[in-house]
């Protein structure tokens, strides 16, 4: 038999939907949603293994190898820019990108804006763009309290409902891209395992379509 497919899923309720369009389109793997301390999970009918890793790291297993496809946001994507093959968007995980703030903040030109995110490389690019002068401040989590405690003036961050931010007295200023979940490959599994791949493309394709 052939080597199978690595599969690297996200972690968390993301790559749980992920595991059920994987399901529905015919790769099943119910060990992986069980109770259990192992770290791979197989189905040798299928000829196809998964894996659970951060959400931020899908990118760097397919495009190092150690993963031949996986499922990463498009937020992640734009962000490190891995060298990955971009197959197909999955219509799940969505949310988008955006800058926000306190509801009572102006913009002025004339000074340097502060921009607190964990998305540098996505902020920097949109701002010059625009040929807006920024500071970048980067964080790791709870973004939304950079402009609360004066550290920034705005966020760039994902968006899903908005709730949190009404919730801050924040607002969405700025869509600066949609988010969706991606399915990726690493260039040379798709070259050496392209049959197999394909396959699992085309029947994922046929569930979010």
């Amino acid at each position: 038999m052939t080597e199978p497919v690595r599969v690297a899923l996200p972690k968390g309720r993301l790559g749980e939907k992920v595991l059920g369009l994987f399901t529905e389109a015919g790769f099943p793997c119910p060990e992986a949603l069980a109770d259990t301390r192992k770290l791979i999970f197989e189905n040798p009918d299928k000829n196809v293994c998964f894996f659970w890793v951060k959400p931020s790291d899908v990118a760097i297993y397919v495009e190092r190898g150690a993963a031949d496809i996986g499922v990463a946001g498009k937020d992640i994507l734009l962000e490190y820019e891995p060298d990955v093959f971009e197959l197909l968007d999955l219509g799940t995980g969505v949310c988008r990108l955006a800058v926000a703030g306190p509801k009572e903040f102006r913009d002025s030109p004339e000074r340097t804006l502060r921009v607190a995110t964990k998305f540098s490389h996505v902020a920097t690019e949109y701002y010059r763009r625009l040929g807006r002068d920024i500071d970048i401040i980067h964080l790791n989590g709870s973004i939304e309290l950079a402009p609360l405690l004066g550290l920034s003036d705005v966020i760039v961050d994902i968006v899903e409902t908005g709730k949190t931010l009404k919730e801050n007295g924040l607002e969405v200023f700025e869509t600066i891209v949609p988010v969706s979940a991606r399915l990726i490959a690493n260039p040379s599994a798709y070259q050496f395992k392209q049959t197999p791949i394909t396959e699992i493309t085309n029947a994922l394709k046929e569930i979010v379509s």
